[in-house]
């Protein structure tokens, strides 16, 4: 693996978001001297917070997975995900409902499932998510460390004893026939491969391995912190701070100061001079490369990910047949993602996930209220352009409409707040996505843009833009994995993630 050459004692973090503060931990616990700078006013980046009278809302990710990740990254040093932010498990992960009326809770549990399964569609569907449970569990063995959990310098790298399995696997087969290959029933097909659109592709191109990511939640589990997925950046912070790392918040990097090949400090918007050994840029690929002062040199260009509009709402009622995370499915699928991803066109019979984090923590909502959060996926501003500062309420409403419908048909709302591709794109998210850029074969591992950037010897990239990918377990591993660019993989003391333990929590 290569690694940054020279001193790499002094180490400056651009963003302090969930990846760079990742990287901000395990370089403190490996003996650097760490300085995080951040545009925002607090921690957090994506994974931000908003208060609207008294609910307190997610402005970002929702589904919070993988917390083996999490406490490898607060054990870099020494600190307990359990005393630092409990966490809850989720029972359902979520609740499927579709548009003939049925509905389906995703448990985590392999016999709650099992059961759940075959009431829902018989014993042979039942036998056959038996069988496909084993195979999403073998599938992440053989992928997660070799080719998700580690730094991989060139496609040679991937030529590994591990790629013949993952072949072997069906892992290079398209997605949505290789779950087939378990189950025929499409309503349960859709429960396994609606997180395609997370990589920003359709089920039926997407490649067979993406479906770790189904392992993720409907296998690993799906889990909550007290005060939101918000707290985990905050907690992050908090104790890295603990730690020594300095935070330097409101004023924007706008310049890196360089000596050759090497970057020798980080400028700000404010004036404030930084000097460095190594530097770690969290910021999105086109602001990384324009502090580089480069563009990395592809056959054909990036393409995004779809991106996502989301109406957070509530008001006065209990709710109690609705749980903390609903899919809510559309009768139509296949026309769902051409519209989607190769039209560029809203869903005309949408599919949402509506969350309702007071389900859980009813304390993110005033006494007697409840919170929801209402995510439409989008097009992207490259794929579908559109004057969202004008179309996005009246799209919201509409979306807003279809949820009351399906669910909430007794609702009043008291407020909206409305986040869509207008608002990433004033924080500079390509193409007006938070999910960056998707995960095509041509985009994925050693073909998505580099984290050690040619050109500049001790600039190091994280963050959803680059290896591994989009997500917050992936952005959390992009951290680490740009630590261990800067001081190499640890030998003494390396973290373990127990993977028997995590498929069988």
């Amino acid at each position: 693996m290569k690694t940054v050459p020279g001193p790499t004692n002094r180490v400056v973090v651009v963003g302090a978001g969930l990846s760079g503060l990742a990287a901000a931990l395990h370089l403190a616990g490996r003996g650097r001297s760490v300085t995080v700078l951040e545009r925002d006013a607090g921690p957090g980046g994506l994974a931000g917070r908003v208060e609207r009278k008294g609910y307190l809302l997610d402005t970002g990710p929702t589904v919070l997975t993988m917390p083996s990740i999490l406490r490898d990254t607060f054990g870099a040093v020494g600190a307990e995900l359990s005393e630092e932010l409990p966490l809850t498990r989720l029972d359902p992960a979520y609740v499927a409902r579709f548009a003939d009326g049925s509905t389906l809770p995703v448990h985590t549990d392999a016999a709650a499932m099992t059961d759940a399964v075959r009431d829902f569609a018989g014993p042979a569907e039942a036998a056959g998510y038996v069988r496909l449970r084993e195979w999403l569990t073998r599938l992440y063995r053989t992928e997660f460390s070799r080719f998700i959990d580690s730094n991989i310098d060139s496609p040679l790298g991937m030529l590994r004893p591990e790629l013949a399995r993952l072949v072997a696997l069906g892992g290079f087969r398209r997605l949505d026939p290789r779950i087939g290959s378990f189950l025929s029933d499409e309503r349960l097909k859709r429960v396994f491969t609606f997180q395609a659109l997370y990589a920003g592709e359709s089920p039926m191109r997407a490649l067979a391995l993406y479906a770790v990511i189904s392992y993720m939640d409907t296998v690993g589990g799906v889990y909550f912190p007290p005060g939101g997925v918000a707290a985990l950046p905050r907690a992050l912070a908090r104790v890295a701070a603990e730690n020594g790392v300095a935070f330097h918040y409101g004023d924007p990097v706008n310049a890196l100061e360089r000596n050759g090949d090497r970057v020798r400090a980080v400028r700000t918007a404010g004036g404030e001079r930084h000097a460095c050994d190594a530097v770690v840029l969290t910021t999105e690929p086109p602001e990384s490369y324009r502090l580089l002062g480069r563009k990395p040199k592809r056959p054909v260009p990036l393409r995004p990910a779809p991106s996502a509009l989301i109406v957070h709402t509530g008001g006065p009622g209990d709710h109690p047949g609705i749980g903390h995370h609903t899919i809510s499915f559309g009768q139509g699928w296949n026309s769902t993602f051409d519209e989607l991803i190769t039209a560029g066109r809203r869903m005309s019979d949408p599919s949402l996930l509506i969350t309702r984090p007071t389900a859980t923590d009813p304390g993110l909502a005033p006494p007697g209220r409840q919170l929801f959060s209402i995510l439409a996926p989008v097009p992207n501003l490259d794929r579908g352009p559109a004057d969202w500062t004008a179309e996005a309420g009246p799209y919201a409403e509409e979306i807003l409409s279809v949820a009351r419908e399906r669910l909430l048909p007794d609702f009043e709302p008291e407020f909206t707040e409305v986040i869509g591709p207008a608002e990433w794109a004033d924080r500079g998210l390509v193409a007006g996505t938070p999910f960056s850029y998707a995960h095509s074969f041509s985009q994925t591992g050693p073909f998505r843009p580099r984290n050690l950037p040619r050109g500049t010897e001790n600039v190091v990239l994280a963050g959803g833009g680059t290896v591994p990918g989009v997500g917050v377990p992936t952005v959390l591993i992009s951290g680490r994995l740009a630590a261990d660019r800067i001081t190499g993989t640890p030998t003494s003391g390396a973290r373990v993630l127990d993977l028997a333990a995590e498929a069988n929590r």
